[in-house]
């Protein structure tokens, strides 16, 4: 089994997340390859790969589908 950790998306449950805007525009900041609230397809593309038989050795991963931002580690600087 594996799991998709995926950035914001801007979805009719992301309405109901207090602050989601805020998070969203920091994603949008702090991606080093960039991400699109509005754009799902990177996350739909990575499930259709690891549904499909490209990724049968591929066991108890999380793949991130962010942009990058989990692998900055931290909050960039604004100054």
């Amino acid at each position: 089994m594996n799991l998709v950790s995926a950035g914001p998306l801007k979805t009719v449950a992301a309405g109901g997340i207090p602050g989601f805007e805020r998070l969203a525009d920091a994603w949008g900041r702090q991606a080093p390859l960039g991400w699109d609230v509005t754009d799902p397809l990177p996350v739909a593309k990575t499930i259709c790969f690891l549904l499909s038989d490209w990724s049968r050795a591929i066991s108890g991963e999380i793949v991130h589908v962010d942009g990058g931002f989990h692998a900055m580690g931290t909050a960039l600087s604004e100054e």
